[in-house]
């Protein structure tokens, strides 16, 4: 455990040895790349946002006057997200491009003076253009993104108040055709009055009646009430059926949504508002991660639990529609079938003169009744379309933005100081791999197959300067002991020291190993070999006229050229 402690230990500090011995490489790299990204960031242009907040309701007058209220739904995301793709469609930015006239300002700079096409302003546009939707709310946010500030100031407000003229527009245009269809009916009615009036004249002047006794018989009160009766339960019957057939061809999906006006219950209304959460919270999820994901597979099992709950309960509502329908419908008919009998008797009592008066008057003042009610309902739409709606209400106007939100200067600053770094370390690592140099005594020992007998420090000086007891001493000595050892203990012998370039100290190292060989007795002879830079006679303070040149030029015998130092058993040649 402790061996492969020691390696993890030696493989962490073999990497901090690359990356300090490559340093000054890594810093430029890292100087590099943080200028580059710097100049890039300063050359980049400055894009400016502006934002605008509206808040979106359904269709509905500000003010009840008549007492009456919207069912609430609750939140609808599914409507929300309806009115977010409307902000950003066609027609929408289609109108802000022609407010600014964005065709032909966008058109001088990118179309060397000739306005841009409808589309492709257009296009551009929504490059620019962002919408965002708070979460749980009905407020969205309108963001703009150009380079001048004024310009996305101006979009952003553009565009919030094209969307809130489009939708007060269709909302005006919807109410408009539905008055319209309501003064048709109002027409008819009017007509079938004044046939009705027409014809109760007709029957008088025909029958020469003049005036009905006002004395009603007991049978015809019976007659009236269940007239009033029958009225009454018509009315429940159709209305009940009128339900009945909104809800009896729907199924599935359809049930579950197209009811949600139609059945109002609280507990629906809850199952309905968690549906659609979870609905939304699943295409969220599916923009992510696949269908096989566990968080999908679970809420998608909770969305199916809950559609057949939905579907369940609606069902039972359904079938209870059903019944009330069926017993409207009974009612109605039992109703019927008495005021048949009760007018059977009324006709055996009444004269055959007076009967089509009455049956004309009552059909006169049944469509009169209509007629009124119906005037009374168009006066209510009248009041109601004339109403204040304020479909989409401008929250926060989007003002001058004064600083840009790109290029973030410190934040590119991080990226390119982060990504030298690492761009520094790979560079570093990569030449390290590259470089096949010597660098440790291990990379001796595996490339040259021999021993290393020492290692000499660095910046060591001769040891006549620094003494025989310098710390540096100590380096040599342990070099002459692992000679010896090498040479299998036999004293003496000749031994060269060389290198492969200039000022990697051989000369010192001949002469300290020569001098502490000389200290420890042996008799020890320098050859300044180096015909080119020789350095041995300044250690020693000795001339230079005469060496190893002379003897191999055989100008002098050997024993004139080699001189005794004042270091004891060390000789010079």
């Amino acid at each position: 455990m402790a061996e492969q402690n020691e390696d993890a230990k030696l493989h962490f500090l073999d990497y901090w040895r690359v990356i300090r011995s490559r340093k000054e490489i890594i810093l430029a790299v890292i100087l590099l790349v943080t200028l580059t990204g710097v100049a890039y960031t300063l050359a980049l242009p400055k894009t400016y946002r502006a934002s605008s907040r509206i808040e979106v309701r359904e269709d509905a007058p500000d003010v009840q006057f008549f007492g009456e209220s919207r069912s609430y739904i609750g939140y609808n995301p599914i409507w929300l997200r309806t009115q977010y793709h409307k902000i950003q469609s066609r027609p929408v930015l289609y109108e802000v491009v022609r407010a600014l006239g964005l065709q032909q300002k966008w058109g001088e700079k990118l179309n060397n003076g000739q306005p841009l096409s409808i589309e492709d302003a257009t296009l551009i546009l929504s490059r620019c253009l962002r919408v965002d939707q708070f979460r749980d709310t009905t407020l969205i946010d309108i963001e703009a993104y150009r380079e001048d500030p004024d310009e996305a100031r101006d979009i952003a407000n553009q565009v919030a108040l094209i969307f809130r003229d489009q939708r007060l527009a269709t909302e005006r245009s919807r109410n408009t055709k539905a008055m319209e269809s309501f003064d048709n009916e109002l027409k008819k009615q009017e007509s079938k009055v004044a046939q009705a009036e027409s014809e109760v004249e007709r029957i008088r002047k025909e029958g020469k009646i003049s005036v009905v006794s006002k004395t009603v018989p007991f049978s015809r009160q019976i007659l009236m009430d269940l007239e009033a009766q029958r009225v009454t339960a018509r009315i429940d019957m159709l209305t009940k059926k009128a339900r009945w057939d909104q809800v009896e061809n729907l199924a599935g999906d359809e049930l579950i949504y197209q009811t949600a006006t139609t059945i109002i219950d609280p507990a629906l209304q809850s199952l309905r508002k968690q549906l659609l959460d979870n609905e939304v919270q699943l295409k969220q999820l599916l923009q992510n991660y696949g269908e096989n994901h566990p968080e999908v597979k679970q809420l998608s099992a909770a969305v199916d639990e809950l559609r057949a709950r939905l579907a369940s309960a609606l069902a039972g509502v359904k079938t209870g529609i059903k019944a009330d329908y069926a017993v409207a419908k009974a009612k109605h008919d039992e109703i019927e079938k008495e005021f048949e009998e009760a007018k059977t008797a009324e006709r055996e009592s009444v004269s055959v003169e007076v009967q089509p008066l009455e049956k004309a008057e009552r059909d006169a003042q049944e469509a009169r009744d209509t007629l009124t009610a119906l005037r009374a309902k168009a006066i209510q739409r009248e009041v109601e379309i004339g109403s204040p709606r304020t479909p989409v209400e401008i929250i926060e106007v989007a003002e001058r933005p004064t600083r840009p939100v790109s290029p973030n200067l410190m934040l590119n600053i991080l990226l390119s100081l982060f990504l030298g770094i690492g761009a520094g370390i790979g560079l570093a690592y990569f030449i390290e791999y590259l470089d096949t140099s010597v660098k440790t005594v291990d990379d001796v020992e595996h490339y040259l197959n021999l021993p290393v007998l020492g290692v000499i420090p660095q910046k060591v000086r001769p040891l006549s300067e620094q003494g025989p007891e310098s710390p540096h001493a100590e380096a040599y000595r342990v070099l002459r002991t692992n000679m010896q050892f090498a040479n299998k203990g036999l004293h003496g012998g000749a031994f060269s020291v060389v290198s492969g370039g200039v000022g990697e100290g051989k000369s010192t190292t001949l002469f300290n190993l020569a001098y502490v060989c000389a200290q420890l007795g042996d008799k020890v002879l320098i050859v300044d070999s180096d015909l080119r830079r020789p350095v041995q006679h300044t250690y020693l303070g000795l001339s230079n006229r005469f060496g190893l040149t002379n003897v191999l030029m055989r100008d002098v015998p050997i024993e004139e050229t080699i001189k005794a130092t004042s270091i004891p058993n060390l000789h010079f040649l």
